[in-house]
């Protein structure tokens, strides 16, 4: 009879592994750092899901949509290349470089296409630029059978599949891309099994998640998105978290640190023992966005143009380290993947439950150190507001 082991004589990880590294300054950095990073912490996953993001690394079609596109068929590329060249302006397309890797078994066709979108399209959609092609990204992943979207930003790309993170990574050949900033995830499937399409990090636009445990409250959050037209067609809780943050940053017009705030607001009790002030306002996040509460343990890295945005929840029931060391921000679920890449990290510290970690690009920073207009009305009336008649053009009032 094998004798039980005793306290300390096993791992038992918890759940998945998330990672990130950034360089506050811009500059770019290849993929070989966070590839030893999320590869430390191989026990985390199981083999059914790695990938990463990386931001800056196509800087010569920085101004053009970079989609990474999978096919599972020839016809499925034939029909995405068609739809694209309908409503976008495709500069370049391409076949995503890849090395074989024996562990990586029956991989898709996965392509790249830099685009513009097609102006005359545009201006009859009535939609701006990000409304429209996120339309058009939902319309390729629901109507195009065998056909899926991995990523959709500009300047930047996600690399996923089903595999270990760092066999994924040797298959994208991630240490030929330089980036400013890089996430990575190795994923435990708990409620759905992996997937190319479902691996993480799952993106939209220029937003990309990693994701570390279980959201419970999953089906209030994705009947709440698909009321504003986000299509959940994963079965995976980080799609829909990506939504949130979509629809409360980009249509909403929050920052990225109240749109974290209002995913892990207050509980009732702790609003009860707050002066009044800051209880309505608190009051006021939970009523109007009830739907918009995200339950359950979870750690998440965000990335976006603008930085890195890592959150736990308000329990702090997953594990979730940062560490600094100049211009250079280090994220992981466990503090030796950062120490591997950085041995001499400094302000190493927990991430708090439920309080938002920012870290933006330095030029971001002083921009909006020059003033925010977030969510405030305009000192100043807006034309239309004062104005009887529309503005004449200047050809007209001289006539």
């Amino acid at each position: 009879m094998l004798k039980p082991k005793r306290e300390g004589e096993v791992r038992i990880p918890s759940g998945c592994a998330i990672a990130a590294i950034m360089d506050r300054s811009g500059c770019r950095h290849d993929g070989m750092d966070i590839l030893r990073s999320i590869a430390l912490m191989h026990d985390r996953g199981n083999g059914l899901g790695g990938g990463f993001a990386a931001y800056g690394i196509y800087p010569e079609y920085k101004d053009l949509y970079a989609f990474h596109i999978m096919y599972e068929t020839p016809e499925a590329r034939m029909a995405t290349e068609e739809y694209l060249g309908t409503y976008f302006m495709v500069e370049k397309q391409e076949r995503i470089p890849t090395t074989d890797v024996p562990s990586i078994k029956n991989p898709p066709d996965i392509w790249r296409y830099f685009a513009l979108v097609h102006p005359m399209k545009l201006n009859m959609s009535g939609l701006d630029e990000a409304e429209y092609t996120m339309q058009h990204v939902f319309h390729i992943n629901a109507g195009i059978d065998g056909a899926f979207v991995a990523s959709s930003g500009k300047d930047m790309g996600a690399f996923k599949g089903v595999g270990y993170p760092e066999d994924i990574g040797e298959f994208y050949r991630i240490q030929d891309y330089e980036a400013w900033a890089w996430t990575a995830h190795g994923r435990f499937p708990t409620n759905t099994p992996g997937w190319w399409g479902g691996a993480h990090p799952f993106t939209l636009l220029n937003w990309s998640v990693v994701h570390n445990g279980e959201i419970s409250s999953y089906d209030a959050n994705r009947r709440y998105v698909e009321q504003f037209g986000y299509q959940c067609e994963l079965q995976t809780d980080t799609e829909v978290i990506t939504y949130l943050f979509d629809l409360l940053a980009r249509r909403h017009g929050f920052s990225q640190e109240m749109t974290a705030h209002i995913m892990t607001a207050a509980s009732w009790d702790d609003i009860d023992r707050m002066p009044p002030d800051e209880a309505a306002f608190e009051t006021a996040l939970r009523t109007t966005y009830p739907s918009a509460l995200v339950n359950g343990p979870f750690s998440i890295i965000v990335g976006s143009e603008e930085g890195l945005l890592a959150l736990n929840d308000r329990l702090k029931l997953r594990a979730l380290m940062v560490a600094e060391k100049g211009p250079m921000v280090y994220l992981a679920s466990e503090q030796a993947a950062i120490e591997v890449v950085c041995p001499d990290a400094q302000n190493v510290r927990s991430i708090e439950g439920g309080v938002p970690f920012v870290v933006q690009l330095d030029e971001v920073a002083e921009r909006k150190r020059q003033g925010s207009t977030e969510n405030s009305p305009a000192d100043v009336a807006l034309t239309h507001e004062t104005g009887v008649m529309p503005p004449r053009r200047k050809e007209m009032a001289h006539a």
